[in-house]
Parts: C-alpha cells; sequence; structure tokens
C-alpha cells in the first residue's frame, strides 16, 4: 500500500486523525555470497532488497502495544509491563519480543498504536522476520525518545542488534546478526561487507547494469536443516580445534588463510570435517574476492564466483540437495543469467541469480517449468533491486 492509503487504513482500525501518525520502514535482504560463514567468525555479502515492512505508528497515553496488520484480521494488545505473557502469539511475538529487548536496554517505551504492511513474503528466505523486528524496533525506540525528550539519532546498529536478541531471547530461533544488520544498514545500489567477528563493514558499489536480482524459492519444507545446522557447526569447531594446534592465534575458522588451510588440512584426517573447513575457509576468500570484482565493476566475474560457491555448498558442505541444484543448474541454461547460487541454510529454502532485466520473464518461466518437471514442486519467483536500510518516511 502507499503511505497515504495505510494512513487511512490506520484510521480506520484505531481512530482519530492522521496527526501524529509517523512512518518507518525496513527492507528484507538477501545474501549475495558468504554461507555458512557467518557462525564461523567470517565474512558475509548480504543487500537489501525494495521488498519491506512498513509501520504506521502512534503514540498512546497508556502502556499498552496494539498492533494489527494489513493482511490479517485478527488483532493484538499487550501491556508493556507483562510482555513475558505474550511468547506463544501466532503473530505479534517478533514485535513483542522487540519491544522486551528495548525495555530490558533501557529504552523508556511508551504504549502505541502500529498498523504493519508487508511486501517482503513471508517464508520466501528474503528475511521478512528481520524486516519486522528492525521496523518495530526504529518505531519503538523513536516514540520513546520524542515522548521522554531526548534529543539523539536512533543508533540503526543496535537495532539491529536488539532485533536479533528479539529473535533469539523471545521468539527462540538461534539466528546470527547478518539478516538484522542487513535489514538496519542496507544502502541504495550497495552490498555490505560484513565481517561477522566484531561487525565492522564497508559499503560495496553494486552496479548491476541493467540486471535483477531474481529469487527463486524451491518451496520444499526444510525438515533438515536445524539438525544439520548443528551437525555443521560441530564439524566446523572439530576442525578448528585441530588447526589451533598450528594456529593457536586463531580464534575462529574467519581468521584462516586459504594459504595456511592449504598448508595444514592433512592434520584433519577426518575427510568430512576437512571438507566442511574447506568450504568455509574458500568461501571467505570468494566473499574478498567478490568484493573486489565490484569495486573493479567486473559484474561477469561475480557472476562466476557466485557459482563456485554454489559447487562448493554443493559438494564441500553439502546442504542443497535436488531442488537448490536444480534450480540453478536450469537458471545457468538461461542466456542472459549472470551467476547463481544457494542462499540461506539450505536443504530448501532460496537461490539468489542475477539475471539480465530482459531475460527475467523468460527465466520464471522457462526455470519454473523445468523445475516443476524434476522434482513436482512449483517454485515461487521474487525479482527485485537492491534498497535502502531501515528509515523514517518523512512527508513534506
Amino acid at each position: 500500500m502507499e503511505v497515504q492509503e495505510l494512513k487511512k487504513r490506520f484510521i480506520e482500525i484505531y481512530g482519530g486523525t492522521e496527526e501524529g501518525l509517523r512512518v518507518f520502514e525496513s527492507p528484507g535482504r538477501v545474501n549475495l555470497i558468504g554461507e555458512h560463514t557467518d557462525y564461523n567468525g567470517g565474512f558475509v555479502l548480504p543487500a537489501a532488497l525494495t521488498m519491506k515492512t512498513t509501520v504506521v505508528a502512534r503514540p498512546r497515553t497508556d502502556r499498552r502495544v496494539n498492533l494489527a496488520a494489513t493482511d490479517l484480521d485478527f488483532r493484538v494488545s499487550a501491556s508493556l509491563d507483562s510482555l513475558d505473557e505474550y511468547k506463544d502469539l501466532k503473530w505479534g511475538n517478533y514485535q513483542l519480543g522487540v519491544a522486551d529487548e528495548l525495555q530490558k536496554a533501557g529504552y523508556p517505551l511508551v504504549g502505541c498504536d502500529l498498523l504493519y504492511d508487508d511486501t517482503v513474503p513471508h517464508g520466501g528466505g528474503l528475511s521478512s522476520s528481520a524486516a519486522i523486528e528492525v521496523a518495530t524496533a526504529l518505531a519503538l525506540a523513536t516514540l520513546s525518545y520524542e515522548a521522554n525528550g531526548i534529543k539523539k539519532e536512533v543508533d540503526m546498529i543496535e537495532m539491529a542488534k536488539i532485533g536479533q536478541k528479539a529473535e533469539n531471547n523471545y521468539v527462540g530461533v538461534n539466528c546470527g546478526i547478518m539478516d538484522q544488520f542487513a535489514s538496519a544498514m542496507g544502502r541504495k545500489n550497495h552490498a555490505i561487507f560484513l565481517d561477522c567477528r566484531d561487525l565492522s563493514y564497508k559499503l560495496v558499489p553494486l552496479n548491476l547494469k541493467g540486471c535483477k536480482i531474481v529469487i527463486s524459492n524451491t518451496n520444499k519444507k526444510r525438515s533438515l536443516a536445524s539438525s544439520k545446522y548443528n551437525e555443521r557447526r560441530s564439524e566446523c569447531e572439530k576442525g578448528l580445534k585441530i588447526l589451533k594446534t598450528v594456529l593457536p592465534q586463531a580464534t575462529c575458522l574467519g581468521d584462516i588463510t586459504y594459504e595456511q588451510f592449504t598448508r595444514y588440512k592433512d592434520l584433519i584426517e577426518n575427510e568430512t570435517v576437512r571438507k566442511r573447513v574447506e568450504h568455509v575457509i574458500s568461501e571467505n576468500d570468494r566473499v574478498k574476492k567478490s568484493v573486489e570484482a565490484l569495486y573493479e565493476d567486473d559484474l561477469a566475474e561475480f557472476g562466476r564466483l557466485m557459482i563456485q560457491s554454489h559447487n562448493s555448498l554443493r559438494d564441500l558442505y553439502e546442504v542443497t540437495g535436488i531442488e537448490l541444484d536444480t534450480l540453478v543448474e536450469e537458471a545457468l541454461k538461461i542466456e542472459g543469467v549472470i551467476g547463481s547460487r544457494m542462499t540461506g541454510a539450505g536443504f530448501g529454502g532460496c537461490t539468489v541469480s542475477i539475471v539480465k532485466e530482459e531475460a527475467v520473464d523468460d527465466f520464471i518461466e522457462k526455470v519454473g517449468a523445468k523445475y516443476f518437471d524434476r522434482t513436482g514442486l512449483k517454485a515461487s519467483f521474487y525479482a527485485s533491486e537492491v534498497g535502502d536500510g531501515g528509515k523514517e518516511i518523512k512527508q513534506a
């Protein structure tokens, strides 16, 4: 919905006038390259998308937070003084988790009415949860500052951390920081080169040269993802422990170069563990090379690195499967595809492809048909550009 239409919908639900209404937004994200590196202290290269969560907000004079959404019939009303009571909500727990973490961090929250409108598809692998969390954090923090006469800008990196804590502690999902960081800190036509060891980052120019980012969703239920994720983490920890015997300064696999791995890899006798470690360290190397390619405006090289990333995730980390492999294989047969790879945890979920704009319709039609023929599943496709991170929408 457009902002003016959203404001009208807000008034239909909550009453009053447009006076005092504030509008905030935060986007979904896609990770372009750098997979299963984040929890190993490595590098990732996400980008914010133009699909987003928009929140219309108005402060209240009591301690209640009221939630509504344009695509849902039911409402949520919660007290800021008893947020622990609402953890099992079917919808609204991400928002109330953010409120809970903001209060624990010392933010003097005020009651408010909130209306949500989402263009990030839920369950589409584009982190709709992070978009909701960051937009909510920004809205609640801004209203609390204003109500209490605090004259300072909201710290967006802190909002990303608040969103992650809400998901970890309130919702119970053990996610990393990348999704919220990309949603909070994204910039139009830029990727974010993020070092997961210390959250240092650079905005890297992303000139898509008449291309679009196309996300293809396998629509496969990811029954293996959580158990295999824990298994991979454990395998990486075993490999790190062995490499630390000769590289004692390494605190994580992200501290180890590919040259060092090549020199000492035979110390890791277990072939499976060695493959997992090789993926992580080589993937870190690919992220750094990808950043160099983007600075040199070499989209073709970036595409080649995406393909190498997928092959490594398939052969060394073994987290792809027939559905993701089929989407990538069929994508690479389409003229106008620069690169394609799985993105996210794997075992289902999504691929990300860079596709020339004039080839997008052909891509969706042909890849979708071949995918159905080979798997019996219908894929979903989302074409997007790279947008800005979380912000308030100021209107004249």
